[in-house]
C-alpha cells in the first residue's frame, strides 16, 4: 500500500494551525517562526537552529543570526501562543465532556558551560530504585490533554503548557499548579481531571478550579478516618479522626472476596481488575479533605497490589484505576518529542533561549497532532511494513512523515517542469525525503 498523496487542503490545513499564532507575533517574527517551524520538521539528523536555517531558507533570504535572535530576545511570549493552540485544540479534538489532563517533569540534556537555568537534576531514565543518576540539563514541568483518537486503541498525549524549573525558584509542584490554573483561565466553561504520579500528589491540597486529582498513594501512608464533629467543650476541635492501618496493611488484610471486579481501560485494551475503595483522610497531604482511596488487585496475583487515591470521593473506583493508567501517554510524549523532534538539540544557551526552545518543540509536537488528527482522521498514511502488516494506528513518526511529505510536496511541485510528473518518481523521491530527517 502506498502512502496517501498529500494535497493542497493538508497544507493549508497545517498553514491554518501555523497562522494561529499571527496575532502574537509581528509580522517579521511572524515570518521567522513559521520558518523555523518548518525547519524543524525537514531538517536531517541534529535539530540544531543552524540545520534548521539550512533546511526551511538554504538560500539565506535572512541573516541567520535574526533566527537565533528570535528564540534567545524577541518579544514574545510563549503563553501567548500555548493559550491560541490550545482553545483551538480543545475546539478540535476535545468539545465536550471534563478534560483529562497529565502532568509530569522531564529533563532535557543540555551540556556545556552557563547554560542559562540548566542545572544538575535526578535522571528519572537512568535511575533505579537503588541508585540515584543526576544529569545536567533542563528541568521542565509539562502538562498534556488526553485526546482519543478517531482511531481508537491507546489515548495520545497532547502538550498543553509547559514550565522550566528552576534550582532556587517555584517548586515542581507550583509550576504545576501555574499551568492548569492558566488552562482553566483559558477554558473558563470546562472542568478538568489531572492525573499525576505520587510525587504530585500534594496538589491535592492546592485550589485547583473546576480540577479534580488522581494520583498514587504512598504505601506507608498514614491514614485517619474523618474528623469527630465539634463536641462543644472548650478547646481546638480535632482535625483527624481514629489512626487507621497504612494502605498495604489493609490490603494485605483484604481476602479476594472483599473486591469488586471491574474491567478497567488499560491504555485502550481492556483489562479485568479487583478494586476496594474506601474515603480516607492522608493528613500529611490534605488536612483539610477527604480523599477516595482505591486498591487494585491483579485477581491472577502476578502484579502486585497498587495504590490511587482521588480527590473526587463520587469517583467509581473502576475509572480512578483506568485514569492512572491512561497516564502513560504523557511518558510517551516526552520520549517522542526528544527522539523524533530531537528537542534537546537546538543550541541557544543564553537568555530566554534554552527554555523558549524547549517549549517550542513541545509546541510543535501538539501543533503536529492538532493538524494530523482531523486532517487524516482514520486514513492509512504510512506503507505497511511485511515486518508490521497487522499495524492499524498511527504513530507520531508517521504524523511527522506525512507533514514531511506535504512540506516536500508544496517545495518541489514549483520547480518541476509544468508537465505531468510521473508518479514512481515523485512517491519514490518523497518517500527518500521523508525518511531521510
Amino acid at each position: 500500500m502506498r502512502p496517501i498523496r498529500t494535497s493542497g487542503s493538508s497544507g493549508d490545513a497545517w498553514m491554518a494551525v501555523v497562522g494561529l499564532v499571527r496575532s502574537c507575533l509581528s509580522a517579521p517574527s511572524y515570518a521567522i517562526f513559521s520558518t523555523l517551524l518548518t525547519g524543524w520538521v525537514l531538517a536531517p539528523g541534529r535539530r540544531t537552529i543552524t540545520a534548521m536555517i539550512c533546511a526551511a531558507d538554504p538560500e539565506g533570504q535572512r541573516a541567520h543570526d535574526a533566527y537565533h535572535r528570535f528564540v534567545r530576545a524577541a518579544r514574545w511570549s510563549t503563553s501567548a501562543l500555548w493559550k491560541v493552540l490550545v482553545v483551538h485544540m480543545v475546539n478540535v479534538l476535545a468539545a465536550s465532556g471534563t478534560l483529562v489532563l497529565d502532568c509530569d517533569d522531564t529533563l532535557y540534556k543540555k551540556s556545556g558551560r552557563n547554560i542559562d537555568g540548566a542545572g544538575s537534576f535526578r535522571d528519572a531514565v537512568r535511575s533505579t530504585r537503588h541508585k540515584v543518576v543526576y544529569a545536567t540539563g533542563l528541568n521542565l514541568v509539562v502538562v498534556t490533554l488526553r485526546v482519543r483518537p478517531p482511531w481508537g486503541g491507546q489515548p495520545i498525549g497532547v502538550p498543553v503548557g509547559v514550565r522550566l524549573h528552576r534550582k532556587g525558584g517555584p517548586t515542581t509542584l507550583d509550576l504545576a499548579c501555574e499551568i492548569v490554573t492558566e488552562i482553566a483561565s483559558w477554558l473558563p466553561g470546562r472542568s478538568f481531571s489531572l492525573c499525576a504520579d505520587g510525587a504530585y500528589a500534594s496538589l491535592a491540597r492546592r485550589p485547583l478550579a473546576r480540577t479534580t486529582l488522581t494520583s498514587r498513594m504512598r504505601r506507608d501512608a498514614a491514614l485517619y478516618e474523618a474528623a469527630p464533629p465539634r463536641s462543644g467543650k472548650p478547646g481546638r476541635p480535632r482535625k483527624k479522626g481514629k489512626r487507621l492501618a497504612t494502605p498495604a496493611e489493609m490490603a494485605a488484610k483484604l481476602n479476594n472476596d472483599k473486591f469488586t471486579a471491574v474491567r478497567v481501560d488499560f491504555r485502550g485494551k481492556e483489562r479485568d481488575l479487583l478494586v476496594w475503595s474506601r474515603p480516607v483522610l492522608w493528613y500529611t497531604t490534605d488536612p483539610n479533605h477527604l480523599v477516595l482511596l482505591v486498591i487494585v488487585r491483579d485477581p491472577t496475583g502476578v502484579m502486585h497490589d497498587d495504590f490511587f487515591f482521588s480527590t473526587d470521593l463520587e469517583t467509581p473506583p473502576g475509572d480512578v484505576a483506568s485514569l492512572y493508567a491512561g497516564r502513560w501517554s504523557i511518558e510517551c510524549v516526552n520520549r517522542e518529542v526528544k527522539q523524533c523532534l530531537h528537542a534537546e538539540d537546538p543550541q541557544s544557551w543564553k537568555g530566554n533561549g534554552p527554555e523558549r526552545a524547549a517549549s517550542l518543540s513541545l509546541w510543535l509536537y501538539a501543533a503536529i497532532w492538532t493538524w494530523y488528527i482531523p486532517t487524516f482522521g482514520t486514513t492509512t498514511t504510512w506503507t505497511a511494513r511485511p515486518w508490521y502488516q497487522n499495524k492499524t494506528a498511527p504513530s507520531f513518526l508517521d504524523a511527522l512523515a506525512a507533514l514531511r511529505r506535504c512540506l516536500w510536496t508544496e517545495r518541489i511541485s514549483p520547480l518541476s517542469s509544468s508537465g505531468p510528473l510521473n508518479p514512481k518518481i515523485m512517491d519514490g523521491l518523497l518517500d527518500t525525503l521523508t525518511r531521510a530527517a
